[in-house]
């Protein structure tokens, strides 16, 4: 079978829409969390999110297109366009047949689907916009990528709520693995942060109602911890087979070299208490890739700063791990990036590839007081110069969907 490499990357994301303005961010410890001024939030129980304040559509797409898309799709298309830019693909030359696009969204475009709501209450049905569903579906953002650049090769949007970023990349690492393809576009985009989204969320209880220092109220592992904090972005990676990559004298940063996709089948929102789901993915990744527990130096962990989540993955990696679970260092950028839902995913694999490539973990922000049911390393509020040569990141999501993907460092 082929071996799967990255070429390229580009994103989308609270900490800067550039992979080195991205990653240097991340490795100061700083958080993209503010507090949400696009709507009034005094009558929600939550006013922070990780939110893109570095993006112009119109100034890169032109008005026109700009307003075609929601603004999930806007992140996807840009964050896509960078990935392939980065990997220097000769579009003249490639087989457009052998290329695809796997990029899902959790949601989709709801601002949109709000926005044209509202349009039909006040103006009445005539004036709704024909593009609605086209730009609500979640699929558009893999369309829009495959028409940009003529795409024909498979192309589709999996959903699987928060995971959909792994779940891209691992179902496309295994296509271009099998020989269906030779390029494959994979990852996420997201742009949840509407009034309807944070009040059905604040109303689940399942967002923090942190009311200080936004920066402050993501907060993964801690005993103070009190929910997730929404965010928004885009994360794509461009993924070639090793023989394709080498017959372009392409410029390689990492191996994708295993994928693990289970199901908790437990409960529509909740993670399964002892992990059971995780930890199989976290082990079926391993096993595809050919790794031991042992040979992993990082974990990216799913960490979205909820008692119940946290709680649960710390206990899956308990379980794969045994003892050794002390001595592995987990991060978490979720504490400087907010839960960037369908986008989370991609996010996390650009970071883990910048570890394999600088040997630095980025920190968990925020841990000032270690909850006792979360006791392993999780790197504390300050990045750590450390070797990694194999990492392991972990995506979840609502349904019990559990995708995990494991990276290692190119070996010429």
């Amino acid at each position: 079978m082929e071996k799967v490499v990255v070429t390229g990357m580009g994103l989308v994301s609270p900490l800067g829409s550039t992979v080195p303005g991205f990653w240097n961010a991340m490795i100061r410890g700083e958080s993209g969390i503010s507090r949400i001024d696009a709507f009034d939030t005094s009558h929600m129980k939550a006013s922070v999110a990780g939110i893109v304040r570095d993006f112009d559509a119109e100034a890169r797409f032109g008005r026109k297109e700009a307003r075609r898309m929601d603004r999930f799709c806007q992140f996807a298309l840009a964050a896509a366009e960078d990935a392939l830019k980065d990997a220097e693909l000769d579009m003249d030359r490639l087989d457009k047949e052998r290329t695809g696009v796997y990029v899902g969204s959790g949601i989709g475009g709801i601002g949109t689907l709000m926005e044209q709501g509202d349009v039909l209450r006040s103006r009445g049905p005539e004036r709704v916009s024909p593009l609605l569903v086209p730009m609500i579906i979640s699929n558009m953002a893999a369309a829009t990528i495959s028409i940009r650049f003529g795409f024909t090769g498979p192309t589709m949007s999996p959903v699987t709520a928060c995971s959909i970023g792994n779940t891209s990349i691992g179902e496309a690492f295994r296509l271009i693995r099998s020989g269906g393809a030779d390029v494959m576009i994979a990852g996420g985009a997201e742009a949840a942060i509407s009034e309807i989204s944070m009040a059905s969320f604040g109303n689940a209880t399942a967002l923090s109602a942190w009311d200080g220092d936004p920066k402050l109220a993501s907060r993964p592992f801690d005993a103070g911890r009190d929910g997730f904090v929404m965010g928004e972005g885009a994360g794509i990676l461009v993924l070639e087979s090793l023989s394709h990559a080498r017959s372009r004298n392409a410029h390689i940063y990492a191996e994708v070299a295993g994928y693990g996709a289970t199901s908790d089948a437990y409960h529509i929102v909740a993670s399964h208490p002892e992990g059971i789901g995780a930890y199989n993915a976290m082990r079926l990744a391993l096993q595809e890739a050919a790794v031991r527990p042992e040979d992993i130096d990082v974990v990216s962990a799913h960490a979205t700063s909820t008692e119940v989540g946290d709680k649960s993955e710390t206990q899956a990696i308990k379980r794969l791990f045994g003892e050794a679970a002390y001595r592995v260092p987990v991060t978490a950028n979720k504490s400087m990036l907010g839960h960037m839902f369908g986008a989370s995913g991609g996010a996390q694999a650009i970071a883990l590839v910048q570890m394999l490539l600088e040997g630095v973990i980025p920190p968990t922000i925020n841990l000032r007081e270690a909850d006792p049911d979360c006791d392993l390393d999780y790197v504390p509020n300050t990045a750590r110069t450390a070797e990694v040569k194999i990492g392991m990141s972990n995506s979840f999501g609502f349904g019990g969907h559990n995708a995990v993907i494991v990276l290692k460092r190119f070996e010429a």
